[in-house]
């Protein structure tokens, strides 16, 4: 593959399933992706996504929380929806977008100690990236 495909990871705050999955997609096949993520209603990176993505060695703490009306009118190859908020509410975008629904469970609704929250993020992290495997798998990349 010549061009290097666009991807965008949507989800509602764009702070903790949309940020990592933009974070692990540009760790497996940054070269292949140009990846973005925001939200329908973007709020901030949450440190416990930042943290447990540190515990695999991948910083994303440069990443922010952005609006998914920054992407309207771009031409973009493929679309990931992370919630079903997200997804019933996603923008129609040009050309031949491919769109995927992949729902998470929020690990920002977790509540506990520090440790079961973090948990929680950690259970998503590793269920985001499995799936991500899977979609290079396929062939995608």
């Amino acid at each position: 593959m010549n061009e290097r495909q666009r991807i965008l990871f949507l989800c509602t705050g764009n702070s903790a399933r949309s940020q990592i999955a933009e974070g692990l997609l540009r760790h497996e096949a940054g070269e292949h992706f140009d990846v973005f993520s925001a939200g329908t209603r973007p709020s901030l990176v949450r440190p416990e996504a930042i943290a447990v993505m540190n515990e695999i060695g991948i910083d994303i703490s440069g990443q922010r929380s952005k609006s998914v009306d920054e992407f309207r009118g771009q031409a973009l190859d493929v679309v990931v929806t992370v919630c079903d908020h997200a997804n019933e509410s996603c923008p129609v975008f040009p050309g031949n977008t491919l769109r995927l629904h992949w729902p998470f469970e929020d690990p920002a609704s977790v509540e506990g100690t520090e440790e079961q929250r973090k948990d929680a993020f950690r259970k998503t992290r590793d269920r985001i990236h499995g799936r991500i495997m899977v979609f290079l798998g396929e062939g995608r990349a």
